[in-house]
């Protein structure tokens, strides 16, 4: 029970599954949260995971009983986490003129934002009455501009950036750290769909190391890789009209199959 604790969502794949195993490489013990348990478990058995260094809890992000009970469920077992990465989500394309596409914003809404705050809820207050803990919020360099096509995941991303800064600030006297990840393209089942060019794709082992780092270090706010940082810099401060024009015809992100 004297090695840290990492409590995160989305272990089943991507981004969380490589961070979880970034952080076990570093000593932490495991609270691994994912709607697919059986599969996390026969992830960690697999990668040799000790018994009592890690514990998996069902949970939808969605259903805010669910994944705030997860996070009693872990305060119970396993203690005040070090760290509750929160990295669970979804990227769908979406259509507004479709009207079965206004669920798919909502059940974005539901995964990337609502389910981030309720992942967040059940530690903030032991976090505050130990003085020490880290929050870490995953957003997107699809958040800092929107695309065509992406209504719903750069905007539940920009509400992510927000949100964080946000929490950041009223955490702050507390002693409890909010840190924000703003991945770039990353390799996972996500973005595999994308029908157009992503430059700077990242593996998720890579993204983790980085990602590791930045937690450490208690940084505020980090774009992984920092090349996509200059471009994401870039594209804020292009005027409206010559953005819309070189992102005019680009190729959508996929809607879900009706």
């Amino acid at each position: 029970m004297s090695a840290p604790l990492l409590f995160i969502t989305g272990a089943s794949s991507g981004i969380g599954q490589a961070l979880a195993a970034r952080f076990h490489r570093a000593g932490y013990r495991l609270a691994l949260v994912a709607r697919r348990a059986a599969e996390v478990e026969a992830w960690a058995q697999a990668q040799g995971f000790a018994r009592d260094s890690y514990a998996v809890y069902a949970a939808d992000v969605r259903d805010v009983p669910s994944i705030t009970g997860a996070g009693l469920a872990c305060l119970a077992a396993q203690g005040v986490p070090d760290v509750v990465v929160a990295s669970a989500g979804i990227s769908v394309g979406m259509d507004t003129a479709e009207f079965g596409d206004l669920d798919v914003m909502r059940a974005t809404y539901e995964t990337n934002n609502l389910g981030l705050a309720a992942t967040f809820h059940p530690f903030v207050a032991p976090m505050c009455g130990r003085r020490s803990g880290t929050l870490v919020g995953i957003a997107s360099v699809g958040g800092i501009r929107g695309m065509p096509g992406h209504g719903a995941y750069c905007s539940s991303k920009a509400a992510v950036i927000s949100y964080c800064e946000s929490l950041r600030g009223e955490l702050r006297p507390s002693g409890v750290k909010v840190v924000t990840l703003v991945p770039g393209y990353i390799d996972t089942p996500l973005t595999r769909k994308n029908p157009y060019k992503m430059p700077f794709l990242m593996r998720p082992e890579d993204f983790a190391e980085r990602a590791f780092a930045a937690i450490r270090a208690g940084v505020s706010y980090r774009v992984i890789p920092w090349q996509m940082g200059v471009v994401a810099k870039l594209m804020r401060l292009l005027p409206d009209a010559l953005y819309d024009r070189l992102f005019a015809g680009r190729k959508r992100k996929p809607r879900q199959p009706t």
